[in-house]
């Protein structure tokens, strides 16, 4: 059995996994798809990188053997941090169209103009949490402005991972991750794969998401 620790992107909890988890689950493995603090009923306030950083550090700590760490999207910067802290507890590093910061980076400096002109328009109304768009499921929540914002601290610990996968989503415009697999896939120490399907891998391919993630358990 693999235990499978889950980290969703910006908006999400952990019922973005539910499809994944439970083809995961099916094939006998333990999973922990998590909802990181101020996407959940709790109060936002507080809430930046670092403190998501944490929480799955926790989590991974809890574990009797290292656990396959998933990030989707934001929370590739997440399962980094995590890895860093912690890379013993880390059996594999899995990067779902997801963002691989380099120390000193944020989302915000790595994502696309045309995201940072969404996240300004989504924390208009309070300047804290950046409202979801419409087109998010309705479970999304708004995010605490913080975890876009704060730069990751990093020692390049999570580089001892011995196995690192990058999955990149193909079929949507405007992606800011085509480059980081183009460069990732010439990279002898990182597996790689391309979906045509669109930014939501988790919802929009769990089958062949599951899938790749099968093949590190």
């Amino acid at each position: 059995m693999t235990r499978f620790v889950l980290v969703p992107g910006g908006w999400h909890g952990g019922w973005a996994f539910d499809a994944v988890g439970h083809a995961l689950q099916g094939e006998g493995h333990e999973v922990r798809a998590l909802t990181l603090a101020g996407l959940g009923d709790e109060p936002a306030s507080g809430v930046n990188l670092a403190r998501h950083v944490d929480e799955v550090v926790r989590v991974l700590r809890e574990g009797d053997a290292p656990a396959v760490l998933v990030g989707h999207s934001y929370g590739g910067m997440v399962v980094t941090g995590a890895a860093d802290q912690v890379p013993s507890h880390v059996k594999a590093i899995v990067y779902a169209d997801a963002y691989v910061p380099e120390d000193g980076e944020s989302l915000w400096s790595l994502t696309t103009p045309a995201y940072r002109e969404r996240f300004v328009a989504g924390v208009a109304a309070d300047g804290l949490t950046c409202a979801p768009s419409a087109h998010l499921d309705k479970r999304c929540r708004p995010r605490p402005i913080a975890t876009f914002l704060q730069a990751i601290r990093l020692t390049g610990e999570w580089r001892k991972v011995g196995s690192k996968t990058f999955l990149v989503a193909s079929g949507w415009e405007g992606s800011p991750f085509i480059a980081p697999y183009e460069r990732l896939r010439l990279d002898p120490e990182w597996t790689t794969h391309r979906l045509d399907c669109a930014h939501d891998v988790p919802r929009l391919a769990p089958e062949a998401f599951a899938r790749i993630l099968l093949q590190l358990a």
